[in-house]
C-alpha cells in the first residue's frame, strides 16, 4: 500500500513527538536535556539528508509556521517586568547592545551584508523558553540568580526580535523603523487596555467553558494571536514581534484571573503548543537541517563546538553585567554561562537566512549544531558552578 508524502511526514512526526519526552524521561536520571534538542535531532534523522523518511511537504511548513508563532507568543507571555525593573534591567539591556554589536563585527567577518547580521542576531540570543523550566525546576526562579537569568533571557528574546523586524523586514532600516514605531504603539496601547481594564466577566466566560466543547480560553488566545500577526504582516514588521506582543496582552488579561484559573488555562496553552505544535516545528528545523553539507565539508563539523564558544563569549560575558552586585566570581559566570544558552531564536534567524540567500546551507547548519550544543552544555555548566562553593 503506498502512503502520500504528506500522510508519511505527519504520521513520522506524530511518533517522533512522542518519542523526544520520552528520550528527555529516560536521559534525565544522569543529564539534563531539552526535549527541543530530542526533536531536532530525530528530525535530522529521518529527514531527507539521512533515512528520509520525511520531507517538509506543505502541510508540515504551515503547522511549523503556526508551532513558531506559538512558541513566541508563550515566550511573550513568560515576560518578567518586574526583572527588567532597575540596574538588572539596565545592564540586561546594555549587555545585549554590546553582544550584538560584536556578533554583528564577527557576523561581517564571515558573511558580509545581511548574513552578517543574522550571525549577530544569532549570536546576542538567549533561549528564555528553555531556562526558565530548567530555574523553575531547580526553584531558583524567584531567587536574585533566577530573576537575573529572567531578565537576560526576555531582552535575549526580544532584542533579537526587534532586530530581525527592523533589519530583515521588507522595508528599508529607516522605514522599519517608523513602521516599527507605529507597530509599538498600537501594541502599546493592546498592553495597556489589557492590563487597567476589568476582565472579570471574560474570567468567568473562561472558567464556565473550561471543560466543555466553548474552550474560550484557547479561542480567545488564537483570536489575539491571529489579530496582533495580521497587524504585523500588514505593516511590513515581523510576524514573531506580533506573536511576541500577543503573548504579553494575553499575561496582561489574565493577571487578575483566580490561580487556579491561570493554572488551568496555561496547561491548555501549553498542552496545544509543546503538546502539538511546537514539537513539529523543532522536527521540522531538523528535517531542514543541512546534514549534508556537514558531510561534504567535515571540517564544518569542528566548528559547531566553536559557535558554542563564541555564543559563551559574545553573550555571556557582556551578560555578567547584570548579575547581582553581591555576586561572587564564580556565581557571575554562572549567570554569563546561563545567558549563552541559545537556539530558538538562532532556528528561526538563520531559516530567514537560508530562505532569503544571506546564508548558506552550510553556514546555517554550523550556527544551529552551536545552539543545540550550549542547550546540553550552558545549563549544566550553570548548575554546576552555583553548586561549587565559592
Amino acid at each position: 500500500m503506498h502512503i502520500d508524502p504528506t500522510t508519511q511526514s505527519v504520521l513520522v512526526f506524530a511518533l517522533l513527538a512522542l518519542a523526544a519526552p520520552i528520550a528527555t524521561h529516560l536521559l534525565g536520571r544522569w543529564v539534563l536535556v531539552p526535549s527541543l534538542v530530542f526533536e531536532i535531532v530525530l528530525g535530522i534523522i529521518v529527514g531527507p539528508d539521512a533515512l528520509d523518511w520525511a520531507k517538509p511537504t506543505e502541510v508540515v511548513t504551515r503547522l511549523s509556521d503556526i508551532g513558531m508563532l506559538l512558541l513566541f507568543f508563550i515566550a511573550g507571555t513568560e515576560i518578567n517586568a518586574v526583572a527588567l525593573r532597575g540596574r538588572t534591567g539596565r545592564m540586561a539591556w546594555l549587555g545585549w547592545l554590546i553582544s550584538f554589536a560584536v556578533g554583528v563585527g564577527i557576523g561581517f567577518a564571515v558573511a558580509p551584508g545581511l548574513g552578517g547580521v543574522i550571525i549577530g542576531i544569532s549570536l546576542a540570543s538567549t533561549a528564555l523558553g528553555t531556562l526558565l523550566p530548567i530555574l523553575r525546576d531547580a526553584g531558583e526562579l524567584k531567587t536574585p540568580f533566577g530573576q537575573c537569568i529572567s531578565a537576560l533571557g526576555t531582552v535575549g528574546e526580544f532584542g533579537p526580535i526587534i532586530a530581525i523586524s527592523v533589519l530583515l523586514g521588507e522595508h528599508t532600516p529607516g522605514i522599519s523603523t517608523l513602521v516599527l514605531a507605529v507597530f509599538a504603539i498600537i501594541a502599546a496601547v493592546a498592553i495597556w487596555q489589557a492590563h487597567t481594564s476589568s476582565h472579570a466577566r471574560l474570567h468567568g466566560f473562561i472558567e464556565r467553558t473550561m471543560h466543555t466543547s466553548g474552550q474560550l480560553a484557547i479561542r480567545t488566545v488564537l483570536a489575539i494571536l491571529a489579530v496582533l500577526v495580521a497587524i504585523s504582516v500588514t505593516l511590513g514588521v515581523d510576524m514573531l514581534l506580533g506573536a511576541f506582543t500577543a503573548g504579553i496582552v494575553w499575561q496582561r488579561v489574565m493577571r487578575q484571573a483566580s490561580p487556579e484559573t491561570q493554572e488551568q488555562v496555561e496547561s491548555k496553552i501549553e498542552g496545544l503548543a509543546f503538546g502539538f505544535l511546537i514539537p513539529i516545528f523543532f522536527i521540522a528545523t531538523g528535517l531542514k537541517f543541512d546534514l549534508r553539507s556537514l558531510l561534504d565539508h567535515p571540517v564544518a563539523f569542528l566548528l559547531v563546538p566553536v559557535v558554542t564558544l563564541t555564543l559563551l563569549l559574545v553573550r555571556g560575558v557582556p551578560s555578567m553585567l547584570a548579575a547581582p552586585r553581591d555576586s561572587t566570581r564564580r556565581q557571575r559566570a554562572a549567570v554569563g554561562v546561563m545567558a549563552a544558552t541559545g537556539l530558538p531564536i538562532i532556528v528561526v534567524a538563520t531559516d530567514i537566512g537560508v530562505r532569503e540567500g544571506f546564508l548558506t546551507g552550510t553556514q546555517a547548519a554550523v550556527l544551529v549544531g552551536g545552539g543545540v550544543l550550549s542547550v546540553l552544555v550552558c545549563p549544566l555548566l550553570a548548575t554546576a558552578l552555583r553548586r561549587q562553593p565559592a
